[in-house]
């Protein structure tokens, strides 16, 4: 009985095409792998078997060993993330506010990042921005009682902005490029005080500029009373006689001061 399949040895060449093409086949799957694109705002970090190798890739085309090496990417643009937090004042009132920070991690920076912190961008921000931002914000507010912080919300939000990048400063992996504090929540028993704070801050400065007001006119009129002498003040009245008028200033130059002169009277 005959066989219908047709015998072919492996060192024929019919076996010798087969594993040529699979050869080849393999061969571009290799290439292909062996080519990887970072697109534009990111870095891409290469690991080999796991561990680290060499510094970030730049965006454009880039090269890695096949099956041997991966590439993870990193956003190294600025971002802007959002956090509602809760914390205690100086004389223990509890706020309610958003801090919205805007980050940005260094191209540089990202190998290290990958080997100490985060594998994503999510777990930068996670790992590494939420526990800085909200240390800082919890020791900053604790310095401040609540009627401060109302009034003076605006150097707040500067001091939590510079005690965060200083907080990140120490690992220097990322760059702090802003931070905005709204949405300040407070009691309302507190807010009629706060008011009245602000008020009386307006009335007294008022009262301040006022004071300086008047003693800068004070110094003007007695500058202005020392520079008057007999003669000038009778210049002056000569210059503003009508003619009409018969009752006149002594004339200047006598001694302890005259009688005024009567104009058409008898005197």
């Amino acid at each position: 009985m005959t066989t219908p399949f047709r015998n072919v040895t492996p060192n024929g060449a019919g076996g010798a095409a087969t594993l040529l093409l699979v050869l080849s086949f393999t061969g571009l799957v290799l290439l292909a792998q062996a080519f990887f694109v970072v697109p534009a705002g990111k870095v891409a970090v290469v690991t080999t078997l796991g561990k680290v190798s060499g510094g970030s890739r730049r965006p454009g085309l880039n090269f890695k060993i096949p099956v041997l090496q991966r590439e993870y990417f990193f956003d190294v643009r600025t971002q802007v993330k959002p956090e509602n937090f809760q914390t205690l004042t100086k004389d223990l009132q509890v706020i309610k506010a958003d801090a919205t920070i805007k980050y940005a991690v260094r191209p540089t920076e990202a190998g290290r990042v990958f080997s100490t912190i985060a594998y994503t961008d999510l777990e930068v921000y996670k790992k590494l921005i939420q526990p800085s931002l909200l240390k800082a914000l919890k020791s900053v507010f604790s310095q401040y009682e609540l009627v401060t912080i109302a009034s003076k919300w605006s150097d707040i939000s500067i001091l939590v902005e510079k005690t965060v990048a200083d907080e990140l400063a120490k690992f220097d992996y990322v760059e702090v490029r802003g931070l905005d504090l709204t949405g300040l929540e407070i009691g309302e028993e507190y807010r009629a005080s706060i008011e009245a704070k602000q008020i009386a801050e307006q009335q007294l400065l008022r009262a301040q500029t006022e004071v300086k007001i008047a003693e800068q006119e004070a110094i003007r009129y007695e500058t202005l009373n020392r520079s008057l002498d007999d003669q000038v003040l009778f210049k002056l009245f000569l210059d503003k006689w009508d003619g009409q008028t018969q009752v006149v200033p002594a004339l200047p130059g006598n001694k302890g001061g005259g009688p005024p002169v009567i104009v058409g009277g008898r005197k």
